[in-house]
């Protein structure tokens, strides 16, 4: 079962400074457009080709986010199968997050 965190508990553990990997699977239209600061891309297709060859950081929450929270579910599970062990989707995606954590992310 994929875990999921809602945006207000991401930004609760970014806050304490725990270590966390934003990992954004969504287009590099959509990255461009609008994403969470410190995040990293790597669009959902690539991920289908080479989860198991990327290379995260050991320690930490790896926490996939997409626009709506459909395809980072997708993302976590790859990454489960790859082996990453912490690794959770946001729920409601980068449009929640602006909505309820910072709205000069731009909406879509």
């Amino acid at each position: 079962m994929i875990r999921q965190m809602l945006p207000q508990q991401v930004k609760a553990k970014l806050d304490a400074g725990e270590p966390v990997v934003l990992l954004d699977v969504r287009q590099p239209e959509e990255y461009e457009f609008c994403h969470i600061a410190g995040s990293r891309l790597i669009p959902l297709g690539d991920l289908v080709r080479c989860a198991g060859a990327v290379e995260l950081p050991t320690e930490g929450t790896v926490v996939v986010y997409c626009h709506h929270g459909v395809r980072s579910l997708t993302g976590a599970h790859l990454l489960m199968q790859a082996g990453v062990e912490d690794v959770v989707s946001m729920a409601g995606g980068i449009d929640a997050w602006s909505q309820l954590i910072d709205p000069t992310v731009p909406r879509y």
